[in-house]
């Protein structure tokens, strides 16, 4: 098929094409004759692909199979070991007609984000790739933006099913996992600074959002799920996979998870190694000490203790004990994504938690990840709190004082205001037919009015600090209507920015605009058009606009709040910079969602722990006004939904 505006084409050797085109792969080679761009393609040794075409071609792909993600490394370090671009491309003509394209859309952008030589090249958006892994079959009616008004009857769950299901925040962890790999050989893709930490504290965050946006709409917080009984949630994705030709299966309410006996997967494990795994986990933080494959204790430090519990719950290659800590995370995910069907009898494949595209659609993923945030917590609570005097642990900055913050936007002092937005996205380079033209689909999410954040500071040093100033919001109230304790509602502080700030002496006033969150990525970056990108690949004006899709959706930033008002309280600290900065230079545009993604190529850029202050348990402190120290601020704020939809660009 001719592709992209230029409607390029590829000339590939006529043995390149599978057995099922090479009686017509003349035909083929000449089909669009002198119209658009073609591209030759080199012919080249094929390196053995034996074990990536193990899976079929019109087989779902999951991350979370470990015999999926064994095939897939194979491939990331066959494209890596590429000599050159020409040899890659001309790879990839060969693989595109034969591995499962789930599979090679994955390994080849993991590879061009870390090969030197493709850094420059274009990634589309996974969402436009395949846009079955996000879109409901009848996304050209109004059945979408139905879900995202039945907010009432006998199914609760669907009051946050906007949130759940918002393509964005999909995104979002598809490609989190896109820049964090389980697999290769190629162990410095994988072994990326603080990894393990960012994978608890990413996933924490998202739990912390998850339950507010469940408290904003009268919902319980999560209940977290430990396989001990059934999955009282049932799932209906109504996806339907182009690649697979048949539907996503659903689970039915009250489905119990099962041994798991799958020969066609290669998959035959049960439930106790889940805890097992568990109980060795807890034994690591019981005893401050994780055992090595030699038999010796490794301690869990304060430092690096967190990074090292990730690694072993995530269970990436650099898990330090992979055979003895096992695998839980991932096989959580497979255990419950094989419930409907454990032994293969209905020919069923993996519901959507096998899939980091989908997972976050399932209520019960949420459910899991808040029983996985529970073990991290086990060693949160054992570690020294932090506190104002002493000098390692210590939360105030001598000299600064926080006299105020507040925020200010369309919505009136200290409001924050939300509401439905309608926005499009072009689906046309994940659909194959002609004759050519764009796809457009209409869908509702989640939006807010931009605001900016007013903090007042005063540096009573006499000379010029630097300071880096970290703002979260919270709840206030619990389901109830009582008072969170504080060791409660720190666990549901929502990280909003973080940003070094100079300060002068004397008073200073800081403005900060919501647009500019070290958490979130612009909507455009979300959803870009890589057609608009400029200039040539490799050119300072391509570069800049080069696709980084690691980071929160900023229309999710805040929560949904309520029409009459949701009470939260907006937290800001401003600590020692000198204390937090790490030494290094920055590359490339794409710094400004590191809260949860980090940094490519380089370390965390805060020495902090993730989370901080609210990163453990503050014993002295019964609620928030118990903890603050002369360096931060709070104030009460509201954030109010207006039950409206307004077309993206207008007002």
């Amino acid at each position: 098929m001719q592709k992209g505006d230029d409607n390029a084409s590829f000339q590939i050797p006529t043995h390149y094409f599978p057995d099922k085109y090479k009686e017509v792969s003349s035909t083929l080679t000449s089909r669009f004759g002198g119209e658009g761009r073609a591209v030759p393609i080199r012919n080249i040794a094929i390196p053995n692909l034996e074990e990536p075409l193990a899976l079929a071609y019109n087989e779902h792909f999951s991350l979370f199979v470990p015999q999926h993600r064994k095939m897939a490394g194979k491939l990331i370090d066959i494209f890596l070991g590429m000599r050159n671009l020409e040899d890659l491309q001309s790879l990839c003509s060969y693989c595109q007609l034969r591995i499962n394209p789930y599979m090679f859309n994955y390994c080849l952008s993991v590879c061009i984000l870390h090969r030197p030589d493709t850094k420059g090249l274009d990634i589309p958006s996974f969402a436009q790739s395949f846009p079955d892994k996000f879109m409901d079959p009848k996304v050209f009616r109004k059945a979408r933006e139905a879900t995202t008004t039945e907010l009432t009857g006998d199914r609760p769950e669907q009051r946050v099913a906007y949130f759940r299901e918002d393509i964005g925040l999909n995104l979002h962890h598809w490609h989190w996992h896109l820049v964090y790999p389980f697999d290769s050989a190629n162990r410095e893709i994988v072994n990326k600074d603080r990894r393990g930490e960012l994978f608890y504290y990413m996933h924490q965050q998202i739990i912390a959002r998850y339950n507010t946006e469940r408290m904003c709409n009268g919902l319980r917080r999560v209940a977290r799920y430990n396989f001990s009984e059934p999955i009282s949630e049932g799932y209906f994705p109504k996806l339907d996979s182009k690649v697979a030709s048949r539907s996503w299966p659903p689970r039915f309410a009250n489905t119990m998870p099962r041994d798991l006996d799958r020969s066609v997967d290669l998959i035959k494990a049960d439930l106790s190694e889940l805890y097992n795994w568990r109980d060795r986990f807890i034994a690591a933080v019981e005893n401050l000490s994780v055992l090595l494959p030699n038999g010796r204790q490794r301690p869990l430090d304060e430092a690096t203790g967190i990074d090292v519990l990730g690694n072993l719950m995530e269970s990436s290659i650099i898990s330090v004990n992979r055979p003895y800590y096992g695998d839980m995370h991932n096989m959580g995910h497979v255990f419950i994504s094989y419930s409907h069907d454990p032994d293969h009898r209905h020919l069923e494949q993996f519901g959507v938690m096998g899939d980091s595209a989908t997972a976050m659609r399932d209520p019960v993923f949420y459910r899991w990840h808040s029983y996985i945030d529970d073990l991290f917590q086990l060693y949160k609570n054992k570690l020294t709190p932090n506190y104002a005097q002493q000098a390692a642990f210590k939360l105030d900055f001598p000299g600064v004082r926080v006299s105020g913050v507040s925020i200010e936007g369309p919505g009136g002092s200290n409001n924050i205001s939300t509401l439905w937005e309608q926005s499009t996205v072009d689906l046309s380079r994940g659909l194959d037919f002609t004759p050519r033209g764009s796809v457009l689909a209409r869908f509702p999410h989640l939006q807010h009015e931009e605001y900016s954040y007013v903090i007042d500071v005063m540096n009573s040093s006499g000379q010029p600090l630097m300071g880096t100033v970290r703002l979260f919001i919270a709840p206030t109230m619990d389901e109830a209507g009582q008072p969170l304790p504080f060791d409660e509602q720190r666990k549901l502080m929502i990280e909003l920015d973080k940003f070094s700030q100079p300060l002068n002496s004397g008073n200073n006033t800081i403005r900060r605009r919501s647009l500019d969150s070290s958490v979130t990525i612009p909507y455009e970056r979300t959803f870009r058009n890589q057609a608009d990108r400029p200039a040539d690949a490799g050119s300072a004006e391509a570069a800049e606009f080069d696709f980084c899709g690691c980071g929160w959706p900023h229309h999710l930033l805040v929560p949904k709040g309520t029409t009459q008002g949701y009470p939260m309280v907006l937290f800001a600290m401003v600590s020692n910079w000198n204390e937090d900065r790490i030494e290094q230079d920055l590359v490339g545009s794409c710094n400004d969602a590191a809260s949860y993604c980090g940094i490519r190529d380089r370390k965390y850029p805060d020495r902090q722990a993730m989370g901080y202050p609210f990163d453990r348990p503050a014993p002295n402190a019964s609620n928030l006004q118990d903890f603050l120290q002369p360096n931060m601020a709070t104030r009460p704020c509201t954030v109010r939904f207006t039950d409206r939809t307004r077309v993206r660009g207008q007002q």
